[in-house]
Order: C-alpha cells, then sequence, then structure tokens
C-alpha cells in the first residue's frame, strides 16, 4: 500500500456562526463546533484512506476561545498518525473577524477515525508520509498520545 503526504488529505472548511447556533450569551454551542470538527476530521480520514470512515472517539477538545455571533469559523483538519485501520485526525478552528480578518485558535482536537470496507469491517489505512518539521512535529506528538491512550486502557480496570 502506498503512503500518503498528510498534505494530501488535509482539509479547510468555512462557516459563519449564526445566530440559532449560539447560545443566550452569543457564543457558540460547543455540540455545533464539535460536529463541524467531527465532519471536517471525517473528511480528511476519508481522504487519506479513500474509504469509509467512522469516528471511533473524540480523544481530546479543548475550547481555548469563545466565538460570538457572525464570527467567520475556519477548521483546519489533517491526518497526524495511522495506526492498522485508524488514523488520528487534528482540527483546529480559528475564530476569525470578518473585518479585520484577525484569526485566534479557538478550538483544538484530536480524533480517531476507522477505515471501513464495503462490507463495513475495518481495513488496513495506507501509512502517513510526514514531510515538512510541522507535520513531523506532529506525528511524533501524536505517537506519544496514541501510546498514552493504550497504557490508560491497560491500566483500567474493567
Amino acid at each position: 500500500m502506498e503512503g500518503k503526504k498528510p498534505s494530501d488529505s488535509a482539509v479547510e472548511s468555512r462557516y459563519l456562526l449564526m445566530p440559532d447556533q449560539a447560545n443566550p450569551y452569543g457564543t457558540a454551542f460547543g455540540g455545533v463546533i464539535v460536529a463541524w470538527i467531527d465532519m471536517v476530521g471525517a473528511m480528511a480520514a476519508q481522504r487519506h484512506c479513500g474509504k469509509e470512515v467512522v469516528t471511533a472517539s473524540i480523544d481530546s477538545i479543548s475550547f481555548k476561545e469563545p466565538i460570538r455571533v457572525g464570527d467567520h469559523v475556519v477548521l483546519k483538519a489533517c491526518v497526524n498518525y495511522i495506526g492498522h485501520t485508524s488514523m488520528e485526525v487534528g482540527v483546529r478552528v480559528v475564530r476569525e473577524d470578518p473585518y479585520s480578518a484577525k484569526q485566534v485558535i479557538a478550538t483544538t482536537a484530536h480524533l480517531t477515525f476507522v477505515a471501513l470496507d464495503k462490507d463495513k469491517h475495518p481495513c488496513p489505512v495506507p501509512p502517513i508520509l510526514p514531510q515538512s518539521t510541522d507535520e513531523k512535529r506532529r506525528y511524533e506528538n501524536a505517537k506519544l498520545r496514541v501510546q498514552a491512550r493504550k497504557d490508560l486502557l491497560s491500566k483500567i480496570k474493567r
């Protein structure tokens, strides 16, 4: 299976936060942001493996800054790491002022997606080939997160 560069599957999407997507204080509902994160993350995973994917987990999400009604919301997703049938995708959510174009990171998230074959069973995904310094950093950080999740799961009593 031929490997792919993270840039080959990167996705960027834009939204305008509308009043029905906000709470009474005029800031985005977290659930709206999570839905957008899941959507762009899945698109990046699909682009990487060329198959249907399902969300296996949202491994981390950090809401750093509020997004207000009328703000532009820019989501950037990139595959960071590959397992056998799974992919870790990082998503960065940026709040952009529509008038000044000033950008602030509002939310970051890491999700795991699993590729499915035509019978809806998990199937192998192509390796990832990080190229840039940033892609290599994200790969190494993802490797640490994957190992930390495995270590934690091995310690949890069921």
